[in-house]
């Protein structure tokens, strides 16, 4: 029986699937000791075909692979979960790479009792050489687009509210139950305030490190976001206090900007309407002033000043995503309450 089970979500992930399997293959874990579950949405690409080229490469690491119909991430997990056999799990996702001790280190942690769930810090990278990739990069780990998420930035161990990917013992699904497929994101968060409303801890080190490369357009970043705001909306339904003020400003800004808009327009071309839009264009560049300034070191660090207007563009696309699927998904809500009473 293999000491340790990773779980991995996958679906078209032909770019990054075999760097997430040769690095856990190169772990100071033994192979013996673990196995890998990817539970695949029916991937269109040379995925699938890539898992069975590696299998046959290096029989030495275990590798199962699952279908998982439903295409949506927690379904994903949980169908893994169902095929696991180890005593520790850890999720890791399709584009994402491990450091060589992750897994020992995830262990570790487990076995000192540190928490019911322990994760690390995230180093990401863009997906590609370009300039909107680097810049999208840079946004998903800069203060302005992360916020006070501690894992992607902190070099202190401590407890927090969630951990990228998660590391957990057997029995805390059975004692907790599995990912809530009624999310198609927020599965990890939700599962996390699951564990904390029951006194459970979440507890990260940033000797737990892991790669995780970033989307590679600004419209799968857009899509991305609307899916986290959206999804985030429904979550809160069930954990209220969880909602963290790094999630509160874009849709707080996106509606401000709206309302500022509406009303300017309804003004028409009275002295009040001017002064609306005048604000709303003021809001607006402020905000592009403060982003631009952030972007200043990251442009410096990299030795590329385009960086100074890209930056800005990458965390906006951002913001602005995150912020219009919580305002509409907060706005379909009524819907989708009657729907679901009628289904």
């Amino acid at each position: 029986m293999p000491l340790v089970s990773i779980i991995v979500p996958c679906y078209n992930e032909q770019a990054t699937i075999r760097l997430l399997l040769d690095a856990i293959r190169c772990q100071t874990m033994p192979n013996s000791d673990m196995e890998v579950i990817i539970a695949d949405g029916l991937s269109t690409d040379r995925t699938r075909d890539i898992i069975a080229e590696y299998q046959s490469e290096h029989p030495d690491l275990a590798i199962c692979l699952v279908d998982n119909p439903r295409r949506i991430i927690p379904a994903a997990l949980n169908c893994a979960l169902r095929a696991a056999r180890g005593e520790y799990i850890i999720r890791l996702d399709a584009h994402s790479v491990p450091a060589q001790d992750y897994v020992e280190r995830c262990v570790e942690s487990l076995k000192m009792a540190r928490g019911e769930n322990v994760g690390g810090v995230w180093d990401i990278r863009p997906q590609g050489s370009g300039l909107v990739q680097q810049a999208i990069a840079i946004a998903a780990a800069h203060p302005f687009g992360a916020g006070d998420a501690r894992y992607r930035y902190t070099s202190e161990s401590g407890y927090v509210d969630t951990v990228p990917f998660g590391a957990f013992r057997r029995e805390v699904f059975e004692q907790f139950g599995y990912f809530d497929e009624t999310l198609l994101s927020n599965e990890d968060y939700e599962y996390n305030a699951r564990l904390r409303q029951a006194g459970g801890r979440i507890w990260l080190d940033p000797k737990i490190r892991s790669t995780y490369f970033a989307r590679s357009s600004l419209g799968a970043l857009a899509k991305q976001y609307w899916r986290y705001g959206y999804w985030k909306r429904r979550m809160l339904q069930q954990y209220p206090k969880t909602l963290r003020w790094r999630q509160a400003l874009p849709p707080v800004f996106v509606l401000s900007l709206l309302v500022l808009a509406i009303a300017g327009i309804a003004a028409g071309g009275a002295w009040v309407g001017a002064l609306v839009r005048l604000l709303f264009v003021v809001e607006l560049c402020a905000y592009f002033l403060v982003l631009a300034a952030g972007s200043i070191k990251p442009a410096q660090r990299h030795n590329d000043f385009r960086l100074v207007l890209a930056v800005p563009v990458a965390i906006a696309t951002m913001h602005f995503s995150w912020g219009a699927g919580f305002l509409w998904s907060a706005l379909t809500a009524p819907f989708w309450k009657i729907k679901s009473s009628k289904s």
